[in-house]
């Protein structure tokens, strides 16, 4: 059986959108509301399995209405759409158990992976917005290195040797090992040297551009 959805979203362009590729795919659209205040209200009288709701409405936001039914112990599950990738945003939802967390630009090609992933009780959330917290969070840790340990992982990520990293650096292979455990530290990696190539590869874009 299809579960209950109510969508709210105050863009009627997007509210019909969505609206309408639900329908046609036979999901089972109970409602749709345009502001937060309509959303809260539908809820309340069907609690359904899944409410879709634009993360900023008029009178409740997404996240609002998620802290409602979070605190009243509502059975609905919560899938938030925006066109914002805000981390702080996404950390409250996640504090609130969010199980969707939909970029608006990817709303129609995620929105049925993301049903049925909250239906087998997994949390869904766009991979556009995962990479770009990733990102962010990555260019964060590395404003805590020098400049010296920056340029000795742009190395490492170059998959330059300790001993080729210190004939560039004019330095010694013992000042290099010294380099990439403070690098560690300083980025909350484990002490083993791979954890060091894999942050370095994987970040490898965000380093070639500092």
């Amino acid at each position: 059986m299809k579960p209950t959805i109510i969508i709210a979203d105050d863009h009627p362009l997007v509210l019909k959108g969505l609206n309408d590729f639900l329908i046609q795919k036979k999901f089972n659209v109970l409602a749709s509301a345009k502001n937060g205040k309509e959303a809260l209200a539908l809820i309340k009288a069907h609690v359904p399995d899944i409410a879709i709701l634009d993360i900023k409405m008029p009178f409740h936001s997404g996240l609002e209405i998620a802290e409602y039914c979070q605190k009243e112990k509502l059975t609905t599950k919560i899938v938030l759409i925006t066109f914002e990738k805000d981390e702080t945003t996404y950390e409250k939802a996640k504090s609130l158990n969010i199980y969707g967390y939909i970029l608006k630009e990817f709303a129609l090609d995620e929105i049925e992976n993301c049903i049925s992933s909250v239906i087998a009780e997994k949390p869904y959330f766009s991979p556009e917005l995962l990479t770009y917290i990733e990102v962010n969070e990555a260019a964060e840790k590395l404003k805590a290195l020098t400049k010296t340990e920056t340029k000795i992982l742009k190395l490492i990520s170059e998959n330059k040797t300790a001993t080729e990293i210190a004939e560039d650096q004019f330095i010694s292979i013992r000042t290099v090992e010294k380099h990439k455990s403070n690098i560690r530290s300083k980025l909350a990696l484990d002490s083993k040297s791979a954890s060091l190539y894999l942050f370095a590869q994987k970040n490898s874009k965000i380093l070639k551009n500092t």
